[in-house]
This record gives structure tokens, sequence and C-alpha cells, in this order.
């Protein structure tokens, strides 16, 4: 399946969770920085508040487009240990990819969300949106960072997923929702016909927009 864009997946995404209009109790969480433009679609067409969850990917030191692990709010760290084992990543290692993943992470949320707090999650029905999954280190760490902070569900919402990767991602959420389960997964920018780079400033404005209401 591909899609047209980002807009037209959360649009399409948005008549799955229709179930969810309205709610009191549900909050949408866009993942940086292409599910927050998925995720205002889906909070736009449902009329439920939206807010961003900032995650960085951590790259393998040899491979930086290669996810090893992720870093979440609250300094939530995840690590794929399959990964690290197969490339022989220590402890010192993982210390200086998290610091300097840290701070990127924390300099980008300051500047999203120019001052305003986020939401709470606390006993709140969570949906989690990003434009696609492909190892799921990003969702798996924005899962184990809601757990934390007592979300009462965590329901993944996502446009496509590699088939792989949901059989072992499964654990961390109450419901998983794709609209497309794919076995050649590559990137998840080849199944969508236009997939520019979101910028910072475009996610500052739909934060904007949401919070000021």
């Amino acid at each position: 399946m591909v899609f047209k864009n980002r807009e037209e997946a959360g649009e399409i995404l948005a008549q799955k969770l229709k179930s969810f209009k309205g709610r009191k109790d549900v909050l949408v969480l866009g993942i940086t920085r292409g599910g927050v433009v998925v995720a205002f679609a889906v909070a736009k067409s449902l009329r439920l508040p939206l807010d961003v969850i900032v995650v960085k990917k951590i790259g393998a030191p040899s491979n930086p487009e290669l996810a090893i692990g992720a870093i979440g709010p609250k300094d939530t760290i995840y690590f794929e240990e399959d990964e690290l084992r197969i490339l022989n990543i220590d402890k010192s290692q993982m210390k200086i990819l998290t610091e300097q993943k840290q701070k990127e992470r924390k300099d980008l949320e300051e500047k999203l969300r120019g001052g305003k707090s986020p939401i709470s999650v606390k006993g709140k029905t969570i949906i989690l949106i990003d434009d696609g999954v492909a190892t799921g280190a990003t969702v798996k760490c924005a899962s184990i960072f809601l757990k934390k902070e007592k979300a009462k569900k965590i329901i993944l919402a996502i446009p496509v997923i590699s088939k792989e990767t949901l059989k072992n991602i499964k654990i961390y959420f109450n419901t998983i929702i794709s609209l497309s389960i794919e076995e050649n997964f590559y990137a998840v920018g080849q199944f969508y016909s236009d997939f520019p780079q979101v910028e910072d400033e475009e996610v500052a404005e739909i934060l904007n927009k949401q919070i000021s209401k």
C-alpha cells in the first residue's frame, strides 16, 4: 500500500479509530517528527487533543541509520539487546551514544514546545502515532515511557509496519492498528509518494495550534 502523503495516511487512519472520537479520556501523541503530521490529521478528524513525544533513535557507531535503541523523555532509554550483542557494543560505548542523544533530544523538545508543558498522560488512553515502523526501537521506547507515566492504555496506530517487527512489539501495546503490514520493508519512505523531511518549525506550529486552544 502506498499513501499519497502523511496527511492522507492520517485521514485514513482516523477512520479506523473513529470509536475514540471526542472522548475526554483519550490523547493523541505524535512521535517526532513525521509522526506528528500523521497524528495532527487523526486528532483533527477525531476532535481529540494532540501532543508530541520526542524520541530520538540511537544509531550504531558504524552505521548511524541502523537503530540499536532510542531515548525518550525523562531519560527513558531502550536498547536492542540482540543488536548490541551482534555489533559487540559495550557499556562504555552505550554511555557515549546515550549522552550524545540525550542532549539532542532535550534541545529538540525545548525548541518544539517553546516553554509549554506536556499534557499529562496519567490515567488516559493514549493513541501513539508515527508515520511508519521499521525496527520498532522508537515506539518501544515511547511505550516504556508512557507506562512509567501511568497511561491507562496504549494504542499504537500507524499507517505501515514491517511484518517481522509487528511480531516483536506486540507485548509493548494494548492494541496495534496498522493500515498496512509489509513483508519487504526497507524504509518508511517507500510507502509514500510524497515523503518530505518534516522541519522543526512545522512540528512547532502544529503543536502550538493544539496547546493554545
